[in-house]
């Protein structure tokens, strides 16, 4: 492993880890995990039983990825972001596994994708994103979610396909400002608590 990989790095026997991987202080790394070649992870990151992370990854700090989440390429994670369990950040726009000409497609035969979750935003149990969505700050997916458009900062989506039904109408910047940003945050968060699935420390 490369880059900020420091002897506070706990990795359980059984995960996989490429040598190639960036790995941050303070993460631990559980049992069956699998974090592929030049993927990012930073510090205080808490990645659970059975997780995926594909090459080129970017996962930001303080985030927890909770057990047997997949996250392919093209996939960035911003600070805080939560992953509930068995959710899925996609990256294939066109999905086949073969060509016109009924071929096994190759690297070249496939477009990918991209994904972007926001500072602080959380992502539901069993939710499902597809390729060129942006999650925004702070913004929550409610479990089960398929989720096929951005969503906005601080929106909650539910749904299949995920509809937008809350979205706090406060001035960012102020609550910034004032220190109030966090409770805006729990505020929202409280009224949907049952959407979000489960979580573990």
């Amino acid at each position: 492993m490369k880059g900020d990989l420091m002897d506070d790095v706990k990795i359980h026997s059984t995960a996989e880890v490429s040598p190639g991987a960036h790995i941050g202080n303070g993460t631990v790394i559980w049992a069956q995990a699998q974090v592929r070649e030049d993927a990012t992870i930073g510090k205080n990151c808490v990645i659970g039983k059975g997780v995926y992370i594909d090459h080129d990854v970017s996962i930001g700090n303080n985030i927890k990825l909770q057990n047997r989440a997949s996250l392919y390429y093209g996939a960035s994670l911003e600070d805080g972001v939560f992953i509930g369990p068995h959710a899925c950040l996609t990256n294939d726009k066109y999905p086949r596994a073969i060509t016109p000409q009924g071929l096994l497609k190759g690297i070249d035969d496939w477009e990918v994708g991209y994904i972007l979750v926001k500072y602080g935003a959380s992502v539901g149990a069993g939710a499902i994103v597809l390729p060129d969505v942006t999650i925004g700050t702070f913004a929550l997916l409610g479990a089960g979610a398929v989720v096929t458009a951005d969503v906005p900062d601080y929106g909650i989506v539910l749904g299949n396909p995920a509809r937008l039904k809350v979205k706090c109408l406060w001035d960012i910047q102020a609550l910034r400002a004032t220190n109030m940003l966090p409770w805006c945050a729990r505020s929202v968060w409280k009224t949907t608590i049952f959407h979000t699935g489960t979580s573990t420390r």
